[in-house]
């Protein structure tokens, strides 16, 4: 794969040995030294997202909730009247297993984006569990209503 970043004037990036090396261009800009590790994160996620990828898990519990993939759409059957279609963005792939919604892709930004609106569609509710959560979230669950025997 490929990936393009965009530097901002303040940051120097360097290609030493076959290293990447950022560096504030002045030491007493306060801008640059913030941006330093940022830069630093964002190469180091390009490099390890175009040589292995990246890749979230949510998974969907409940009864009669359903995905499935139809082309360039996830389609996703959450007890709405009408299934809910989520388009894919470039770069990003989806793969259903049973419960299980596999978003990768190469860039980390864009995976953790669609992710997201993967999960906004129907969150896990505190009650009963029920709905879209990453793999391996745990949902803080709620006591429900106690009902109370009338005495007359």
């Amino acid at each position: 794969g490929e990936l393009k970043q965009v530097i901002h004037p303040e940051i120097k990036v360097e290609i030493k040995d076959n290293k990447v090396f950022v560096s504030p261009k002045s030491e007493l800009s306060k801008k640059g030294r913030g941006l330093w590790g940022l830069y630093r994160a964002l190469i180091s996620n390009m490099v390890v997202g175009v040589s292995k990828g990246f890749e979230k898990k949510l998974e969907i519990e409940g009864v009669g909730f359903k995905a499935n993939v139809e082309g360039n759409n996830l389609v996703l059957n959450l007890g709405f009247t009408n299934p809910v279609k989520i388009e894919k963005i470039e770069g990003v792939n989806f793969l259903v297993e049973k419960n299980v919604i596999t978003v990768s892709g190469a860039d980390k930004e864009r995976v953790g984006h669609m992710a997201a609106l993967i999960r906004k569609q129907k969150k896990a509710e505190p009650y009963k569990g029920k709905g879209i959560k990453y793999q391996g979230e745990r949902i803080r669950r709620k006591e429900g209503k106690k009902v109370v025997a009338s005495s007359k």
